[in-house]
């Protein structure tokens, strides 16, 4: 504590003045962008590594940045995530909603593990709220996974996409960069942006392309960032060479 004390302190002294001015200059109209998932991980930064500021985006964090398929709520049961949509794209009128994974995530390296069925065993997951979560809403990431294993890695992944008759196609690190359980991250990534377009209350907007879903996935040890091209059918490093064409494909598909 004494740490994050002393760190108060610092802003206090230093970015305090600066960061009230813009809450005040956003008090009364903030207009965010976009909403965003990610991970809790304590190395995943959103605001610094995409230099947003007070009011550009909302952003919300959980184990694995998972957002529970709206099949697991036919009662009056709930979570945090699917409330967090409404209140961005229902009373916000935000347009874009980011999934963003990343490397050697914890979470996505235990759910590897959970293809052990003792490991995954309901004994085990009465212990362990991070297995029950996992093993309720990961699952499908994980037998995506298995899809891709079975297929050496060589076949494309098909999720569904905003609406019935669209679909994303994804060639899961096609020169064999990263480690099974990063692949296993990068298909849980995109198996959210299908979870986000089971909502009925997005169903409208997604159908008049009103609302779009994107994918990031970050690299903690390079600090590479990857945008998911649907023109390229595979996650492309954001970079100056790449970004015109990232560019007019946000522009081709989402506009």
């Amino acid at each position: 504590m004494d740490r994050i004390f002393r760190g108060i302190l610092k802003y206090i002294k230093t970015d305090r003045e600066k960061m009230v001015e813009q809450f005040i200059t956003v008090r009364n109209n903030p207009e965010p962008k976009a909403v965003f998932f990610t991970c809790m991980d304590s190395r995943m930064i959103p605001s610094r590594f995409t230099e947003t500021n007070v009011g550009d985006m909302f952003i919300v964090r959980n184990a694995g940045n998972i957002i529970p398929h709206s099949q697991h709520f036919l009662d009056e049961l709930t979570t945090n995530e699917p409330a967090a949509l409404e209140l961005a794209c229902v009373v916000n009128d935000i347009r874009h909603i980011i999934v963003c994974g990343h490397s050697d995530c914890k979470a996505m390296n235990l759910l590897y593990r959970l293809r052990d069925e003792e490991f995954a065993s309901k004994d085990n997951r009465r212990i362990s709220p991070l297995r029950a979560w996992l093993c309720t809403h990961a699952m499908s990431s994980l037998d995506k996974y298995r899809q891709l294993e079975l297929a050496g890695f060589e076949s494309p992944l098909i999720f569904q996409s905003e609406t019935p008759m669209r679909k994303v196609v994804a060639y899961i690190d096609p020169e064999n960069k990263f480690t099974i359980e990063d692949k296993l991250s990068q298909v849980n990534c995109l198996q959210q942006m299908q979870n986000i377009a089971s909502y009925g209350f997005l169903k409208k907007r997604l159908e008049t392309h009103d609302l779009h879903i994107h994918a990031l996935w970050f690299d903690i040890y390079t600090g590479d960032i990857y945008y998911f091209s649907r023109q390229r059918k595979r996650f492309v490093e954001i970079n100056e060479n790449t970004l015109p064409s990232l560019n007019e494909e946000v522009l081709k598909y989402y506009s």
